[in-house]
């Protein structure tokens, strides 16, 4: 249900807007003055607002330029007794989606209104789209590490400071350097990425800064470097500490001069480029070892966010938990799974040595080998502690006792990820199938998929009922 405020200093107009408005359903609040309905806005979320232009204490157009500066994507429908062109094109400009003059006609209000929440909603999909394909996901948790990341994002990411991302691998490094381009100047422009540790020490040099037709025997064409890619953007360095020496010398140059040369060129090239770098390693003992130069350290280190592992920050594993869950069940195009409490604790609980990344992985998995609900025994069964899990040690019959399954002991024998998931997928159906005496209507309803999809899954798997 829709939730507006309708600021108006009329009461009479206050009272008719409001019983239209409730009659179509809407959830309506209304306030008599514009001081008081900043407040408003600021401390609660509505969909849409309606206000009155001439109004004492705070001018209507004070609040549409006050209230967008806080909430940009709110829709403001401008309402006067005294409608002029010159009002309504101002109103317009000043970011309003549309203006009315008193008495409001019915017709064209419902109309109005209906046509700024759907507006209003395809901003909020746009942006959840574009969230989508840029694969900037928000940073889930309410610790009090994460809370100070996001403080510091807040502060760090207008600026052209650099800045040097450590943590654990899978910890999050990549998302807080998303979030550092997209709350950045630079976020209209492109963020390249460069994982240092995935790229030969031999090549880094070429992947970085271009390389000119004919300079090493494979370079059979010019190619753009990184650095010129990212120009007017941000360049994310990820692991760092995997870098060459010559590679370091070269990025120290570009950070000092802004300029760089293309292997195997000669001419100097201006580069505009914001450089973010992260790495899992102790840099400064890096530094002792001679694997990495103390003055490019200090280049990068302008600003540091160190990223929690994920046993630093159990509390925050529940949110993080339900985000996966609703986002895995939505890609598979099933119905969100729930987790039990004594199911969350066993989650909050593990040792997590592969960080957020396991644990994302590890949601996918249960949700596709358990129940609706999944249950503090999955959680442990699945866990994978010691490198094996009994799928058949998860489920039970109904006597309580564990029923037989074709149990993964050696993940080797799998080649990839998605021959791991079908034979998942194959032994989970086979054992909910006998569960319920290869009653398919009856297992499909138990596993919350239509009855023409398990059959397809049945042929799909080649399972066949086994009679005495």
């Amino acid at each position: 249900m829709a939730k507006l405020l309708i600021i108006d200093d009329e009461r009479a107009i206050r009272s008719t807007l409001r019983e239209i408005l409730e009659y179509e359903n809407y959830e309506v609040e209304d306030i008599d003055n514009g001081v008081d309905g900043l407040e408003l806005i600021k401390k609660k979320k509505y969909d849409l607002v309606l206000c009155d232009i001439k109004m004492n204490k705070m001018d209507g157009m004070e609040v549409l330029e006050q209230a967008l500066a806080y909430s940009p994507d709110l829709p403001f429908i401008m309402i006067s007794g005294h409608g002029t062109v010159e009002t309504a094109i101002e109103a317009s400009k000043k970011g309003a989606f549309d203006f009315i003059s008193k008495p409001p006609d019915l017709n064209r209000l419902l109309i109005t209104v209906r046509n700024a929440l759907d507006r209003g909603n395809l901003v909020t999909e746009t942006k959840v789209l574009k969230r989508r394909v840029s694969k900037t996901r928000d940073i889930l948790g309410s610790s009090e590490n994460i809370n100070k990341i996001k403080e510091t994002i807040e502060r760090v990411a207008p600026t052209e400071a650099r800045v040097l991302i450590t943590g654990a691998n899978g910890s999050g490094k990549e998302l807080v350097a998303r979030w550092l381009h997209e709350k950045s100047n630079r976020s209209e422009s492109p963020l390249i990425e460069v994982n240092c540790a995935a790229i030969p020490s031999e090549l880094i040099e070429s992947e970085l800064f271009g390389h000119e037709k004919g300079s090493f025997t494979s370079a059979v064409k010019q190619r753009i470097g990184k650095f010129e890619l990212a120009n007017g953007g941000t360049l994310f360095l990820d692991e760092i500490g995997d870098m060459s020496l010559s590679a370091q010398a070269k990025v120290l140059r570009a950070l000092q001069e802004h300029k760089i040369t293309r292997v195997g060129g000669e001419k100097e090239l201006e580069v505009n480029v914001r450089v973010l770098a992260a790495t899992n390693k102790d840099l400064m003992k890096e530094i002792e070892d001679g694997n990495f130069r103390m003055d490019l350290y200090h280049r990068l280190n302008v600003i540091n966010i160190h990223v929690p592992h994920l046993t630093e920050r159990r509390e925050d594993i529940p949110e993080i938990a339900f985000s996966f869950l609703e986002d895995i069940c939505r890609d598979y195009g099933m119905p969100v799974k729930k987790i039990s409490e004594a199911g969350m604790v066993a989650l909050q609980n593990l040792p997590w040595t592969g960080n957020v990344r396991e644990l994302h992985n590890m949601i996918e998995r249960l949700i596709i080998l358990s129940d609706k609900v999944i249950t503090e025994h999955e959680v442990i069964a699945f866990a994978n502690p010691g490198g094996g899990t009994n799928i058949g040690a998860a489920n039970h019959g109904s006597n309580g006792n564990s029923t037989s399954a074709s149990g993964i002991t050696n993940y080797d024998k799998f080649t990839n990820f998605q021959d791991y998931k079908d034979h998942a997928e194959r032994e989970f159906i086979k054992f909910k199938l006998e569960k319920n005496n290869w009653n398919v209507s009856k297992t499909a309803d138990d596993i919350d998929i239509q009855r023409s999809h398990l059959y397809s899954k049945i042929e799909k798997f080649g399972l066949k009922r086994v009679t005495e």
